[in-house]
């Protein structure tokens, strides 16, 4: 998995409530289970014309020019700013993959989706809870502004904006350890290899029969 410490980013303004995962990448595409390839089918129903098929070349659909990620400004973009009750509905965890796969590596809403919010420290995403106030606000700039950035920092939980205003934000410290470091569930686990490793030396010693068997 990979870390994140600080990132800078252009913004993307998600301007809708309750976007559920179903929205973020539609039921048809979950045939895989590499994390990867997601990315062309983000937000699938919004962002083409027509209608996704799995297996489907997006390189020549129909492109729907009011969505934000078809226009130029937001392409490049990779932190999201939503609104509240982002990734509700299904648990699928192919949600996050679209989101990693297409770019953005932050997302910033008023509240999340409880598996949603868990899945994405499991995959490399930083998801930020800011106030409704303090999230209209960072709308109204991004609107205002071509190329609004913000500069997000994992270490000292802090948003901060081009003019300098900051906004800190609350994460759960083992998550921020486990995203600083690039840990996912496996790699937590390995931290304790030396130990894991002792413990089944001890055991081979002690029950050896248990790693007999079969034989």
């Amino acid at each position: 998995m990979r870390a994140l410490q600080q990132h800078k980013g252009i913004v993307a303004p998600m301007d809708r409530s309750n976007v559920d995962t179903d929205m973020i990448i539609p039921k048809q595409f979950l045939k895989s289970i590499k994390r990867t390839g997601f990315g062309p089918n983000l937000f699938d129903e919004l962002r083409y014309l027509d209608e996704g098929k799995p297996d489907q070349d997006c390189a020549n659909r129909p492109l729907n020019p009011d969505f934000l990620l078809n226009q130029p400004r937001y392409r490049n973009a990779s932190v999201l700013l939503a609104r509240r009750n982002f990734g509700c509905g299904s648990s699928r965890e192919h949600a996050p993959w679209a989101l990693d796969d297409f770019g953005f590596r932050v997302i910033i809403a008023p509240s999340f989706a409880d598996i949603f919010y868990n899945n994405c420290f499991k995959n490399g995403l930083l998801p930020i809870v800011l106030s409704e106030e303090v999230v209209e606000k960072l709308f109204q700039e991004t609107y205002a502004n071509e190329g609004y950035q913000l500069d997000v920092d994992l270490e000292a939980k802090r948003v901060t904006t081009p003019s300098g205003e900051s906004f800190d934000f609350e994460v759960d410290d083992f998550r921020r350890h486990c995203l600083l470091n690039g840990l996912d569930d496996i790699g937590v686990t390995l931290e304790d290899a030396e130990q894991i490793r002792a413990y089944e030396e001890q055991r081979r010693e002690t029950a050896p029969w248990l790693f007999n068997a079969g034989r």
